[in-house]
């Protein structure tokens, strides 16, 4: 396989029907070790790292300018950290460093590995909606995620780091950027994201198992804002090579 196929090659559109994600802050120190030695951790508080869990359900994912029916509707599941990366022209860039992908389809698992370096696992995770109650569970995975979407006027969730919802927003996510590196030749592959109308709207957590994080032990853990947005169309720009000066 022609390794150069995984650094994104071309442009990808989508829709957004629901994007559901979770952020967790964590003692920076147990974030750190799992960062390639190019990226840094975007902290809060000089204390507070974060990692989300983002649960996405999209519609009609496709090479970008390719008609609608051409695409693949299917659920993605990221585990991404916030991270900072300063590029060869010292520009300073925001954004996510992923540890891990799951979807729904094993069609999106083959083809998002031949095109991407986020090796995609297929799992059992399902969406359901009752009112005003999103649930998001997958067994394989051990995730178990309820919310109640009715009240944005809610409190920021126990123990959260943030004094208020419009602090919370910076790490809501999706950030503009997401960074790949080849530690061999010292290259950072950037991926950038663009959106338009983003307006996270808070939910309240009734729930949320987490088996990806449960693995990575990490003790200390704690909810730190929960939001949810609807009906939103993307793109991912194609991807581009940065080498990396120490």
């Amino acid at each position: 396989m022609l390794t150069f196929l995984k650094d994104h090659p071309f442009a990808v559109e989508s829709f957004f029907e629901t994007s559901l994600v979770l952020t967790y802050a964590v003692p920076k120190e147990a974030l750190a070790q799992l960062l390639p030695e190019c990226l840094v951790l975007d902290t809060f508080d000089g204390q507070w790292a974060f990692v989300a869990v983002a649960m996405v359900k999209t519609k009609k994912l496709r090479p970008k300018g390719l008609p609608a029916f051409m695409g693949n509707d299917f659920i993605l599941t990221g585990y991404r950290i916030f991270v900072r990366y300063t590029t060869s022209e010292g520009k300073r860039l925001r954004g996510l460093y992923i540890l891990r992908s799951e979807t729904d389809s094993t069609k999106m698992t083959f083809l998002g590995n031949i095109f991407t370096h986020y090796d995609y696992q297929t799992t059992d995770i399902t969406f359901t909606k009752e009112d005003s109650i999103l649930n998001v569970t997958s067994n394989k995975s051990g995730l178990q995620i309820k919310v109640d979407t009715k009240d944005t006027t809610i409190p920021l969730p126990f123990g959260s780091p943030f004094k208020d919802w419009k602090e919370a927003r910076r790490f809501a996510g999706p950030l503009p950027f997401t960074f790949t590196y080849n530690a061999k030749r010292k290259e950072v592959l950037i991926i950038e994201g663009v959106r338009e109308h983003w307006t996270p709207q808070p939910v309240a957590v009734i729930e949320h198992e987490v088996g990806f994080l449960q693995s990575l032990n990490l003790k200390q853990a704690i909810l730190a804002n929960a939001f949810v947005i609807s009906n939103i169309p993307y793109y991912w720009k194609k991807g581009r090579i940065d080498l990396w000066k120490p």
